[in-house]
């Protein structure tokens, strides 16, 4: 067993406001307009002055689904004040956002500067479908898995038949995991997909939720949205003075090979790392966690995603949703925001609007949301599939 005990100390940075729009089929005609429908609102709900901003952190995947390029440089033509503010875009696959925050807390933690602004952002739905697919393959490892049909669903339908052939069908299983987060999608009003459709029509194949790939149905896969998500993270001397705080108690970033022939498909094995070393940065463990914001790209991603956490033994993932260990009234509610698969999942985005979803949480700010008495949230997000990790814990301080 891999030994975490000298990890550095958790990052000082805390996040003292945020900002998040819509996820879906946007009327904003690029990701430019997308960001600059959070910006300022991210500044106002901090109550910090653009001209205290001393470092920008964009995340935007694109990878072709818009011609215009270098989007850091787009964020100071929406935001008065932010043109002469050094500006850096991250990319990390579908954990793009994740690393645009992580550079945010390095800006901090180095003494470069004290106030951080962290923007995700994707314009996804003007794209053919078809074109979709390929950009989104573009994440995996092409010279092996450029071929596979239906992008990342068929890459991840592939993970699904593996685990079924190995452990037995978990379609029920997936069918469950879809419909809780359907049904706590339908609370957030920030949510692509805010309808709750029940177990019976995710577990059922039918023209309105066919195949997709390999076992997955389209209920299984998250949606292509647009949206933007905004945060602003402070040094803690700035913090004490902001309406709120949240601080990461842990944030930890584990990679694995990017072929999925070099390791176990099925381990999710960075996963695993980064979870363990999240929560020993942290000192606590799962059961001191009152919410998790995961990576559900697809129904599968989760299943995996319970046992890289902890909660099941390999191959045992199904058990964790039969038994309503992740409902919301469950041990540990898992994706009360309706996660990717009904919040929506606009590629560069999703890390930061993962990491607002949990604030909102522990600052007693999610509304119909909300988890009685949160105290600490666990964030997982991922590149790939489980190649680029990264978990986060957070605890409200203020």
């Amino acid at each position: 067993m891999t030994d975490h005990s000298n990890l550095p100390p958790a990052p000082e940075g805390r996040i003292i406001g945020w900002a998040h729009s819509r996820f879906g089929k946007s009327e904003a005609p690029d990701v430019e307009a997308l960001m600059a429908e959070v910006t300022g609102a991210a500044l106002d709900h901090a109550a910090i002055p653009a001209d205290q901003v001393e470092g920008i952190f964009v995340g935007v995947f694109n990878g072709g689904f818009q011609k215009q390029g270098f989007e850091a440089a787009l964020v100071a033509l929406g935001a008065e004040g932010l043109a002469h503010t050094p500006a850096v875009r991250l990319e990390n696959a579908c954990a793009t956002g994740s690393a645009a925050i992580t550079a945010a807390l390095d800006f901090i933690g180095s003494g470069r500067g004290r106030v951080a602004l962290v923007i995700g952002a994707e314009k996804m739905t003007a794209t053919p479908g078809t074109e979709i697919g390929d950009i989104l393959l573009g994440a995996s490892y092409r010279a092996e898995e450029g071929d596979i049909p239906g992008g990342f669903a068929g890459v991840f339908g592939g993970i699904a038949n593996s685990y079924f052939q190995r452990y037995g069908d978990a379609s029920r299983e997936l069918a469950m995991i879809a419909a809780k987060n359907h049904a706590n999608g339908a609370l957030n009003p920030y949510a692509h997909m805010q309808t709750d459709f029940g177990f019976d029509f995710c577990n059922t194949v039918s023209d309105r939720n066919p195949i997709a790939a390999g076992p997955l149905r389209r209920t299984d896969c998250s949606l292509v949205s647009d949206g933007a998500a905004a945060l602003v993270i402070a040094h803690p001397d700035i913090a004490t003075d902001a309406p709120r705080a949240i601080a990461f108690r842990a944030q930890r970033q584990a990679n694995d090979y990017l072929p999925l022939s070099r390791r176990d498909p099925l381990e999710f094995a960075g996963a695993r790392r980064a979870w363990a070393q999240g929560l020993v940065q942290a000192g606590v463990s799962l059961d001191d966690l009152s919410l998790v914001e995961t990576h559900d790209c697809f129904t599968v991603a989760e299943l995996l995603e319970y046992e890289a956490m902890g909660l099941a033994e390999r191959g045992q993932g199904g058990r964790v949703i039969a038994e309503g260990i992740t409902a919301r009234s469950g041990r540990l509610p898992v994706n009360p925001s309706g996660g990717l698969k009904s919040r929506g999942h606009p590629i560069g985005a999703t890390g930061v609007s993962q990491h607002v979803m949990a604030a909102m949480q522990l600052a007693d700010e999610a509304g119909a949301m909300q988890i009685p008495d949160a105290l600490l949230a666990g964030v997982f997000n991922m590149g790939g599939a489980a190649v680029a990790n990264y978990v986060s814990i957070l605890e409200r301080v203020k």
